[in-house]
């Protein structure tokens, strides 16, 4: 069960991560992973216009246009909340309202569907006014075309002032938030000037991205050369630039490998779990085979003990205050 906007959704408390749709994952993949997810319960499925605009060949909103092709195959659309962004496909960068206007329309074209359910901006654009952004996307979900509007990638402050003039102009008021939140990167979300305190203040849902740390808190790496060889290396490093942080990052896989035994789960599990316990409303996370679904779901019913989540906090403590 998903609160959000208000509402509760009768879906699993995890997003599905649409980014490897047209990177790791092709069409017929990300279909089957697309298939199993729905039939498994979920029913919120998380993209941007940017993906993925980083594979050579590609040239942005690929993923947008699988989920779409999926959403007219498989006749779900009215079964499942998409979340999208705009501020970073090469041809609608950055945050000027004439680009969020014309974003959003590639976005919906590409998605085949008449409005997105939740908007977030992906980026701040310091070019921008808050004031200008938050009338753009008020305009878009007067229009309609979008449900609800979210903040990525934002500071708090900026964050706070898009709720002044939201308040003081009436325009629609954000009601999401999707920071980086994982054991390993703790400081935006935790302490009384993270995100999970305005979150809490606005009554915002909270949906965590990288929420595996780029793959390494899913346990399948046993050392730092095995990291080495990882497709994701550089997210995973920049974990860890350190022989201390390296030391603690496999200590929480330690700390972790011992929770998921006593529960008979898979680590990827427990790392979601922790989210979940730590007032994550989902975790986005992403799977590129419909093999990968099972674990990442798991999490939804696994419930931590208040001392295995002290446990996680203590093993995770050397990466409160990193960045």
């Amino acid at each position: 069960m998903v609160h959000f906007a208000g509402q509760d959704l009768d879906v699993r408390s995890l997003v599905l991560g649409g980014n490897t749709f047209g990177w790791t994952s092709d069409e017929k993949e990300s279909f089957a992973v697309l298939d199993a997810f729905t039939a498994d319960g979920g029913g919120f499925i998380d993209t941007a216009d940017g993906y993925s605009a980083w594979v050579p060949g590609n040239h942005g909103g690929e993923s947008e246009t699988i989920i779409g092709h999926w959403l007219k195959a498989s006749g779900k659309r009215d079964q499942v909340v998409i979340a999208s962004k705009v501020a970073t496909h090469p041809q609608f960068k950055g945050l000027a309202p004439d680009n969020i206007a014309a974003a959003a329309d590639a976005s919906l074209a590409r998605l085949g569907t008449d409005h997105i359910d939740l908007y977030y901006a992906h980026f701040d654009d310091d070019t921008q006014t808050v004031a200008d952004m938050a009338r753009a996307f008020d305009a878009l979900v007067r229009a309609g075309k979008i449900g609800h509007i979210g903040l990525s990638n934002f500071s708090v402050a900026r964050e706070l002032e898009w709720f002044e003039v939201a308040d003081r102009e009436g325009l629609a008021r954000p009601v999401a938030l999707q920071p980086q939140y994982n054991l390993l990167h703790r400081s935006d979300v935790e302490g009384p000037a993270g995100y999970g305190a305005l979150a809490a203040e606005k009554d915002l849902a909270l949906f965590s991205y990288f929420s595996l740390a780029s793959g390494f808190l899913t346990g399948k790496y046993a050392s730092v050369e095995d990291v080495k060889g990882a497709s994701r290396a550089s997210g995973i490093s920049g974990y860890m630039p350190d022989e201390a942080a390296r030391s603690a990052a496999f200590g929480v896989l330690d700390a972790e490998r011992q929770i998921a035994a006593a529960h008979g789960v898979e680590i990827t599990s427990v790392s979601l779990a922790w989210l979940l316990a730590k007032g994550v409303t989902a975790p986005i996370a992403s799977a590129r085979v419909p093999e990968q679904l099972p674990a990442l779901l798991a999490a939804t019913e696994l419930e931590l003990g208040a001392e295995e989540v002290e446990a996680l906090d203590k093993a995770s403590a050397p990466f409160v205050g990193r960045s």
